[in-house]
């Protein structure tokens, strides 16, 4: 489970907080400022922001969420106009005066240490070395997998010129709701009422760009309300990430637990993932590689993960048929048979997620 995140650098009230969790015990995460602690925002159960570091907090934009609280030591009403602003400025949902407020915190942290600790799933991201490498295949395969053996995903479609990835499950002509009518959603999403809206079949739901807007950037602040609510609703969340790498996109990147890098074992192929692999380096230290056959020059998976200087999540093996199925509308790795559903079932035992089946 992610553990809940603590912004601050006042060492007197991160005493007070680290005590209030050890008592439990309960472990946190403690960044001194936005930037380091932006990996981890969305993802985290709870955050908790003290008011030193709240300024910056709200200067740094950090994608809006719900369970956000305001820590501080202030008293008196001039301390408590400023403390709601603050909060307003980072979208808090409480404000917490320590010590008055130690008893409410610490039932709080109680709660997420507790046998009935609120359920996060998983986040992969999934993107191409280059154009046509198969990230959108290989991102909706790990999300038909995952539904084929008990688990509920969530599959994001976070590339706006990609086509839509309703089109690789088959599922075009599904009603429910995309990114278009998500963007206009203000305030909290409720994590049921957003599943329960979007297209799906089974266990697995997709949250797809809408071709009648193409092009339409995705705002950074719905992607943060579609990763909240789709890591408390379901086991898995897989997000299908373009190249080139927007707000939307970072924030993914940032809170994924796994960075999936597709790559077709070709020189070519290679040279261009060393460019992406740059541009997303700054933002994930889960950054693996998938090596995507046939290989024509006969290169190596080792002899491409060296030159990447990436650690290897898997190699994917041709599949003759698996093209002419998504032209005929069905999932990848629909059947459970092949080398796309074997990849797909090794890289969620990876992430420590049952696949009830051997790769």
């Amino acid at each position: 489970m992610h553990r809940p995140l603590l912004v601050t650098d006042d060492h007197e009230l991160l005493d007070d907080v680290l005590n209030l969790a050890a008592a439990l015990p309960l472990d946190l995460d403690v960044e001194s400022g936005p930037e380091s602690a932006r990996s981890r925002y969305t993802s985290a159960p709870i955050v908790l922001i003290g008011e030193g570091s709240a300024a910056a907090c709200a200067q740094a934009r950090l994608p809006h969420r719900s369970d956000v609280f305001l820590l501080s030591h202030g008293s008196g009403r001039h301390g408590m106009d400023r403390l709601t602003l603050l909060a307003d400025a980072v979208g808090a949902d409480h404000i917490v005066q320590i010590p008055d407020g130690a008893g409410w915190l610490l039932d709080r942290f109680a709660r997420l240490a507790g046998p009935a600790a609120e359920h996060r799933g998983r986040i992969l991201a999934v993107l191409g070395g280059r154009g046509g490498a198969g990230a959108s295949v290989l991102a909706a395969g790990l999300a038909v997998t995952a539904g084929n053996v008990g688990l509920r995903s969530l599959l994001v479609d976070a590339d706006p010129l990609g086509g839509g990835v309703d089109l690789v499950l088959g599922w075009e002509d599904l009603a429910g709701l995309r990114w278009p009518g998500l963007a206009e959603t203000t305030g909290v999403v409720d994590p049921p009422a957003m599943v329960d809206a979007l297209p799906s079949r089974g266990d697995v739901a997709v949250l797809s760009c809408d071709r009648e807007a193409p092009g339409a950037g995705l705002p950074s602040d719905a992607m943060a309300a579609a990763l909240d609510a789709g890591s408390r609703g379901r086991d898995l969340v897989v997000a299908d990430l373009p190249r080139r790498l927007d707000d939307a996109a970072v924030l993914a990147l940032r809170a994924a637990d796994r960075v999936l890098l597709i790559v077709p074992a070709e020189l070519r192929a290679c040279v261009a993932a060393a460019r992406v692999a740059a541009t997303v380096t700054p933002h994930t230290d889960a950054l693996h590689l998938v090596v995507r056959g046939p290989a024509p020059g006969r290169l190596r998976t080792r002899q491409i993960a060296r030159s990447l200087g990436l650690p290897v999540a898997g190699t994917l093996r041709a599949e003759a048929d698996l093209p002419r199925r998504l032209e005929r509308g069905a999932p990848p790795a629909g059947t459970g048979r092949g080398p796309l559903a074997a990849l797909c079932r090794r890289i969620l035992g990876d992430l420590g997620l049952a696949t009830g089946v051997a790769a």
